[in-house]
């Protein structure tokens, strides 16, 4: 019975090995070709893992960018570090949570993974679904860590700032992409400092 145990474990320490190999090969497909033009034939040949256990692992493609943006955004959100910080009160850490999430400088693998998923949510169903549910639950903790810091202010005017967060980290992500060879540290600067008196301004 041990013995039968350890093989289990041994086995699914094996598995998790792999899917985590095959989830990073498809990420690296997806940047530098596109999530159209990368099948499953070449994350097989890439990966090394045969097709059969891809669809045994993932029931398609967009199984797999669903994977991988969980991933991603688990390691983004740290949502561990709000939970803390909002249990505590302490309200130099929740301010500090929500102008990373604003302002934090992703690499250019994210961007250009993120820019392929945008591309993808208007012509893809799923994609689009993927989306939205990652859309909400960001929009959901920042509300939250909004509240913590003002527990009277509207739920209007809350989501006012959750918007501009938004437009702010998307538009600093697209102006890195188009601009990669500028700067972007003062405008950066400037973002923190708008959507600080947001929030300080955020009581009503």
């Amino acid at each position: 019975m041990q013995d039968e145990t350890i093989m289990d474990r041994s086995r699914a320490a094996r598995s998790v090995v792999r899917r985590q190999h095959l989830l990073d090969t498809a990420r690296k497909l997806f940047v530098e070709q596109g999530f159209h033009r990368t099948g499953m034939a070449q994350i097989a040949l890439a990966s090394g893992i045969k097709v059969g256990q891809i669809y045994r692992d993932f029931a398609n493609k967009e199984a797999i960018i669903a994977a991988i943006c969980e991933a991603n955004l688990n390691a983004w959100l740290a949502e561990d570090v709000l939970d803390k910080a909002v249990a505590a009160k302490n309200i130099v850490a929740i301010r500090a949570w929500i102008e990373r999430i604003c302002s934090e400088e992703p690499s250019v693998e994210d961007r250009r993974l993120m820019a392929e998923l945008l591309a993808e949510v208007g012509r893809n169903s799923i994609i689009a679904e993927i989306n939205r549910k990652a859309d909400e639950r960001v929009r959901s903790r920042l509300d939250a860590a909004l509240e913590s810091l003002s527990p009277d202010a509207t739920i209007d005017r809350r989501s006012i700032i959750v918007d501009l967060i938004f437009i702010l980290s998307w538009g600093m992500m697209v102006m890195m992409e188009l601009s990669p060879e500028k700067t972007h540290a003062s405008i950066r600067g400037h973002m923190i400092s708008i959507l600080r008196k947001e929030m300080a301004e955020l009581t009503p």
